[in-house]
């Protein structure tokens, strides 16, 4: 549902964290009726009727949609992460949503297995862990009974943006004191120095994205890879805010073996993780194109204007 699209009522399960408060921003942006779930612990966006109830107490989540009386046209998860959150959202909607959008991740892919790029299928699946409850997600939605309401999945690679933290390698990812590092002339501590590839997304794109999806008929039943324009060494994405705030960067190598010894469940971080954006640009969907030098420069900025 582009700018172009006629407005629609839309569902955010969350609308106050750091993708889902980006992509209820961009929904009323957009002109699109707008309600979210929360359990309402932190501010939402003006303008959007807030429904407040944990999703975890199954009986008041489905008393809150009941009472809510709405018929959504696009229902979008954004903080699912159990099989038991995939199969709430197809026992609650399947009659009240036209479409469902899961936010799932591209840590589903086994990182042994990769291929570069890497497409939406592949035989090497993660089976615990974050990755592997996603992948657990998918699955029920694959194989349950949806009714008449259709779905769909996005797989987000590293998400970045106003709203989060700057970071995407251990031991600086999501780290709130980077800029201040940097700014001291610190060495920054990189597992394999930083040389492994991503394709951040910014979030503003991945929401545009996400509400290009709804009513799109050829995204119905399909998975889809989500990431940006540019691929880059990780470090290269450390090098572009140490540009932005007029300093150098210094990187010392991390033992990427000695790491994975230690922390077993940072594998999904340890590897390349680039995608084939191909299926995105065949079903219409909007593919992001905000270039990881402009997305970052507004990061930074954000961080900058919120810290003083």
């Amino acid at each position: 549902m582009s700018k172009q699209s006629a407005p629609a009522n839309i569902l955010i399960i969350g609308g106050s964290g750091f993708v889902s408060g980006t992509l209820a921003h961009r929904a009323i942006d957009d002109g699109h009726k707008v309600w979210t779930i929360t359990r309402g612990q932190r501010p939402i966006p003006g303008g959007i009727i807030a429904l407040i109830t944990d999703r975890h107490d199954s009986v008041a989540f489905q008393k809150a949609v009941a009472d809510a009386d709405v018929q959504w046209d696009v229902v979008i998860d954004c903080i699912g992460y159990e099989p038991a959150d995939a199969k709430q959202d197809i026992e609650v909607f399947r009659s009240r949503a036209r479409q469902l959008v899961f936010v799932s991740t591209d840590f589903v892919f086994d990182p042994a297995h990769r291929q570069f790029p890497q497409g939406e299928e592949t035989d090497y699946y993660l089976s615990d862990g974050y990755g592997g409850k996603k992948r657990l997600c998918e699955l029920e939605l694959m194989n349950g009974d949806t009714g008449d309401m259709q779905w769909t999945v996005v797989r987000p690679c590293h998400i970045y943006g106003p709203g989060s933290e700057l970071g995407c390698l251990p031991l600086h990812g999501r780290d709130p004191q980077l800029i201040a590092k940097l700014r001291a002339g610190e060495t920054l501590q990189l597992v394999g120095g930083g040389h492994f590839l991503q394709q951040p997304i910014l979030a503003r794109d991945l929401a545009d994205l996400i509400l290009s999806i709804g009513g799109n008929e050829d995204t119905y039943g399909q998975i889809f890879c989500a990431a940006g324009p540019d691929i880059i060494e990780s470090r290269e994405y450390y090098r572009i805010i140490a540009d932005i705030l007029g300093v150098e960067l210094n990187v010392e190598e991390i033992s990427v073996s000695d790491h994975l010894a230690a922390h077993p469940e940072m594998a999904s971080f340890l590897c390349h993780r680039i995608y084939d954006l191909d299926k995105l640009r065949s079903c219409g969907v909007r593919v992001p194109n905000t270039s990881i030098e402009q997305g970052l420069r507004e990061h930074v900025e954000s961080l900058l204007d919120r810290n003083g």
